[in-house]
């Protein structure tokens, strides 16, 4: 079956989700796990926005080996120059070069007629030919191009040296028909169009980005560029998940395949929630909570006699198995060790004695510990940013006919112990009162959301909270069986960050691109 390339972009259009903000070792995490769910190129960045980006891409690029690193830039040299730098050392670089072309961006945001497009952006392909023999080009806004432009702006890229042309759907305006029709009429119309691959890039504003993707697979698109839980700018992107296993599920249909590993996806969309901050609901396909619960009766009965009646996609094809072991304060090393091979965990021998002394401490405050806590608890520390602050105690005071308090005791970098005591207008307020009141930290809360990792009334909860301050944004996040230290570790987490991005050379502005 034909090749469907998997253009991997959560690094860079992800991290523009609202909120979402990476730090070099969580995107080195994230990109490791894209290695082993076998995407074949990622997009680490946008390099020119910031020093603190360009070291980012820089810190991928030499740490991926089985997949091309790619990084974005705007149809300028000083751009295309910082892709450069940022992918010195990568084992396979490539560059992203886009430019808009649909009338209302001509118009109103570059200030161009077609012909200086056209030449604008043939001279920033030729320019980066000296530095990358990979280069693909984005019309940005493809979608909302006049058809026989776009054509042209093809044409051109082609002979300019381009090796993959991108159409996307920057806004997510287009429908399957409609979507599909494009790269069938430039399939049919480009001279040398058998030369590069055309790859699709489609939001998800109108709930349409999968399948608008998938209609440009049967119109011969040779990529999909999306991200892990199509997470992203506005509503999103495509999601790889969705449609490497609509791909996999529908081979007869669509007569294409992608070569992820697919019993990495569950880990690999966990990890990114995890890393991001961004839930995944309950009902989103295929590494939704839900998609594979089954609660009506007529549902339940079939699956009893036959999984495929209601079941069309196993659980084990992406990655998630039945528990076998469960485990609790009684249980072993052994034991242990066993379960983490079962969940994916490849640990050293001293990783190993950490995570159990971690879940021993866990086991004494529940009675069985289950999957989800452990994957929570053995990544719940990814980050490299440095403990100015770490929690030591909490008391919190609390009744419905007083005044909530809170307690809280901090050990500073330097090794000074501060105690705090504040009130608020309920017990997390009050812890946060606290926390600013010791770390005279001006911030703004500007998110803050609780889950549940696992089940029951001992169950794992996980905080994350955004906070602010001036113009630099930095998230955080608390595990714990108890949401107030939850809450409490995930807001000091957040300050930590916060101080972090604050010495860093350079912020990143983030830009709404392509």
């Amino acid at each position: 079956m034909r090749k469907i390339y998997i253009f991997d972009t959560t690094l860079r259009d992800g991290e523009q989700s609202p909120g979402v903000n990476l730090n070099t070792k969580e995107k080195l995490e994230i990109a490791y796990q894209l290695e082993k769910l076998g995407v074949d190129r990622i997009e680490a960045g946008f390099p020119a926005a910031s020093p603190g980006d360009l070291a980012a891409v820089n810190a991928v690029a030499r740490a991926v080996k089985n997949a091309t690193v790619i990084g974005l830039a705007r149809s300028r040299e000083q751009d295309i120059d910082a892709v450069a730098e940022a992918l010195k050392g990568a084992q396979d670089p490539a560059l992203h070069v886009f430019l808009a072309t649909s009338p209302i961006h001509r118009k109103h945001k570059l200030r161009m007629e077609k012909d200086q497009v056209l030449e604008t952006a043939e001279r920033a392909i030729k320019y980066a030919k000296q530095y990358f023999s990979k280069i693909e080009f984005s019309a940005e806004d493809a979608g909302r191009t006049e058809l026989d432009f776009l054509c042209q702006v093809t044409d051109m890229a082609i002979r300019a040296g381009a090796n993959v042309v991108n159409i996307p759907d920057t806004v997510g305006y287009m429908n399957p028909s409609e979507y599909g029709h494009i790269f069938k009429t430039l399939k049919e119309q480009v001279p040398g169009i058998e030369k590069i691959q055309l790859s699709a890039h489609c939001h998800d504003d109108l709930g349409m980005a999968t399948a608008n993707a998938l209609a440009a697979i049967l119109n011969g698109a040779d990529q999909i560029e999306g991200t892990i839980n199509g997470i992203g700018e506005r509503a999103g992107n495509t999601a790889i998940e969705e449609v490497a296993m609509a791909l996999a599920t529908r081979a007869d249909f669509f007569g294409a395949t992608t070569t992820l590993n697919l019993q990495e996806i569950a880990k690999t969309s966990r990890l990114v929630s995890k890393l991001t901050g961004m839930v995944v609901p309950g009902n989103k396909a295929i590494v939704g909570a839900n998609a594979f619960a089954h609660e009506s009766g007529i549902h339940q009965d079939g699956m009893l006699k036959e999984k495929t009646t209601y079941e069309i996609i196993s659980p084990e094809t992406i990655g998630l198995r039945d528990s076998k072991l469960v485990l609790g304060k009684h249980s072993g090393r052994a034991a242990f060790r066993e379960k983490l091979i079962d969940l994916g965990y490849e640990l050293d021998e001293e990783a190993v004695n950490t995570a159990f002394a971690k879940f021993k401490d866990l086991a004494d405050k529940k009675k069985n510990v289950m999957d989800e806590d452990i994957r929570a608890m053995l990544e719940e520390k990814l980050t490299d940013s440095p403990e100015v602050y770490s929690l030591e105690t909490i008391e919190v005071s609390y009744g419905n006919k007083s005044v909530p308090s809170a307690t809280i005791r901090v050990r500073i970098a330097e090794g000074e112990v501060k105690e705090q005591t504040a009130v608020g207008n309920g017990s997390v307020d009050a812890i946060y009162n606290a926390i600013d009141g010791l770390t005279t930290e001006n911030v703004e809360l500007e998110d803050y959301s609780i889950k549940s990792v696992s089940h029951g009334k001992d169950a794992l909860g996980e905080v994350h909270v955004v906070l602010k301050q001036d113009d630099v944004s930095a998230q955080g996040r608390g595990l714990s069986t108890d949401i107030l230290e939850a809450s409490a570790r995930a807001y000091i987490d957040a300050l930590n960050r916060l101080i972090e991005k604050r010495k860093s050379p350079g912020r990143r502005d983030k830009m709404s691109l392509i």
